[in-house]
């Protein structure tokens, strides 16, 4: 994975009631340079899905899905279920995905069920977990035990700067 960007940044995202909305610059960014389209040209493909554990969004490009693939099969092997069977669900839960286009400025429209399982409304919080990015709905984040603080509060401010107190 050495030869991979890694996705570091955060902003809020305006979604519209057809589900679109921006990726923030230095997300995209990474999209971008880990799956160029083959044109040449701005814009790409992003991977959108439900979170194996949290009522948000993971996002990512492509190339991804190799390693992605290989950390679940890890898993697989390293916890079977108490029968020593495979424990199918480590992949259908990952396996919630749809790969979308984004254009030049990072606009993309959402899947409509992964906006509904996630409750992102008339906004979207993009965070970069190194490996992909996390979407959320603020409140949801802000509300969910066990994330750290300062995510929290980096969901907080940046609702504030619209206006909106969480």
């Amino acid at each position: 994975m050495s030869n991979r960007g890694w996705y570091q940044g955060d902003g809020i995202g305006l979604v519209d009631d057809k589900g679109r909305v921006s990726i923030p610059a230095a997300l995209r960014q990474t999209l971008s340079l880990n799956w160029p389209k083959a044109n040449g040209k701005d814009g790409g493909t992003v991977i959108v899905g439900a979170h194996q554990k949290h009522r948000c969004l993971v996002a990512y490009d492509p190339g991804y899905l190799d390693v992605l693939a290989g950390k679940l099969e890890s898993r697989e092997a390293a916890h079977p279920n108490e029968d020593g069977e495979t424990d199918y669900n480590i992949k259908r839960r990952a396996a919630v995905g749809e790969a979308v286009p984004f254009d030049g400025s990072g606009r993309f429209i959402m899947p409509a069920f992964s906006r509904f399982y996630a409750g992102i409304k008339e906004h979207a919080f993009f965070y970069g977990t190194l490996d992909y990015i996390e979407i959320w709905n603020p409140a949801k984040l802000v509300e969910t035990d066990g994330y750290p603080d300062v995510v929290k509060d980096m969901a907080r401010f940046y609702m504030a700067e619209k206006g909106v107190q969480l």
